[in-house]
């Protein structure tokens, strides 16, 4: 399936913003671990959320989490801990996002977890028990996913946790958020230089609401600026002092627009969920940019750099992939597609991050749209509500 977007000569709307789903998935695992008779309200209903939240409602032995890769890391790390036998798959993808880091920590905690395929990679066989912990060393610069998810258990093993992060740190901002969110929950932890140490404590059970979503917001702080003065969108159910670290969008964006820079350089070590929006939006306002920190990206949904680069030529514009980390445009162009039609490799974020370029072209198509359900499956809807026309072709 295509949608044909088309935007509308002025924008006017409210948009309530779908909750956290870093949050959400979080809070999920915390919830299960205190054994807390609590409901967490405004809860994510992201395809990530519910496939992790119905695993934990289970007493399937079983588990497929399609593509949610939060939900494979987390739950790979709470059932370690959990007496029982599970298996956990995903799809063709997922069984190709790496996954051995993670394991060879746990496993070095005293956890019993088998390789039903290829070395290092899902689908993965966990022979849950009660947890020795330790000290153990974890480089700093992978998904950040995996350090939370072995925070979030930390308190239940028997010897706590002593994790230290070795090289440069990537996504601390979510981190932090596991941190914080742990400390609602009862649970201290120390985070001192590159050093997290937890010690063995009771979760307690406390009722939660989700705040919403900043990346989702990104989308609309994006819409803005590439329609400027034609919009004015107001966006619901975000907090001030929130705890996710992609709340830097919006000085982002303001920084981008307002100073009217003729280059724009950001590291996105922090915010790497940011980098298609901005990509996007620098390139169709014609702001060259140099885009660092983007090593994460590598290991998404898909390969998010070479996606951007890929999808961008057919919008006319030539991207440049410098290392692992950096990607540019230093403002040159090629000849662009007729009625481009953007893949979007399984990936809600390519979807939603190239869905307002119509706001600059005549219109754009969309293949695939409806992977937005991993994040935000009322993205189209919303569209809509704001004036954009979405036709669907074969």
């Amino acid at each position: 399936m295509i949608y044909k977007v088309q935007a509308p000569s002025t924008i006017q709307v409210k948009i309530q913003l779908p909750s956290s789903k870093s949050i959400s998935n979080r809070v999920l695992i915390l919830n299960a671990l205190s054994d807390s008779p609590y409901p967490i309200r405004n809860l994510s209903d992201s395809d990530d959320t519910m496939v992790l939240f119905n695993a934990l409602q289970s007493s399937e032995k079983d588990f497929n989490v399609g593509a949610a890769g939060t939900s494979m890391r987390f739950l790979t790390a709470y059932l370690a801990q959990k007496p029982g036998e599970w298996t956990i798959t995903g799809t063709e993808r997922m069984k190709n996002r790496p996954i051995g880091i993670l394991i060879n920590a746990l496993r070095a905690l005293g956890a019993n977890i088998e390789y039903l395929e290829k070395e290092g990679f899902p689908p993965l066989r966990i022979h849950g028990q009660q947890l020795q912990g330790g000290e153990i060393s974890l480089d700093g610069s992978i998904s950040s996913q995996y350090i939370s998810a072995l925070m979030m258990i930390a308190p239940h093993l028997r010897k706590g946790l002593v994790l230290h992060l070795e090289g440069s740190l990537i996504s601390a901002p979510y981190i932090r958020m596991t941190m914080s969110l742990m400390e609602k929950f009862g649970v201290k932890s120390i985070w001192k230089g590159q050093t997290i140490r937890i010690e063995p404590q009771i979760y307690r059970p406390v009722a939660f609401l989700v705040e919403g979503d900043w990346s989702a917001a990104s989308y609309w702080l994006q819409i803005q600026a590439l329609a400027m003065e034609r919009a004015a969108v107001d966006v619901i159910g975000l907090e001030d002092n929130s705890l996710q670290g992609d709340a830097k969008a919006e000085s982002l964006m303001a920084c981008l627009v307002n100073q009217h820079k003729s280059s724009f350089h950001y590291d996105f070590v922090n915010e790497p969920d940011l980098a298609q929006t901005f990509v996007v939006t620098c390139c169709l306002l014609n702001i060259p940019f140099r885009f660092s920190g983007l090593q994460s990206l590598r290991i998404k949904e898909t390969d998010r750099m070479m996606a951007l680069q890929t999808e961008m030529r057919k919008l006319g514009y030539e991207l440049r992939i410098l290392s692992d980390n950096v990607l540019m445009w230093v403002g040159e162009r090629c000849e662009p597609v007729p009625k481009p039609v953007i893949a979007t490799y399984e990936d809600h974020r390519m979807a939603m991050a190239f869905a307002p370029a119509c706001l600059k072209m005549k219109e754009i198509r969309i293949e695939n749209p409806e992977v937005v359900s991993k994040s935000y499956p009322n993205y189209w809807f919303d569209l809509k509500s704001a004036g954009f026309v979405i036709q669907e072709e074969s």
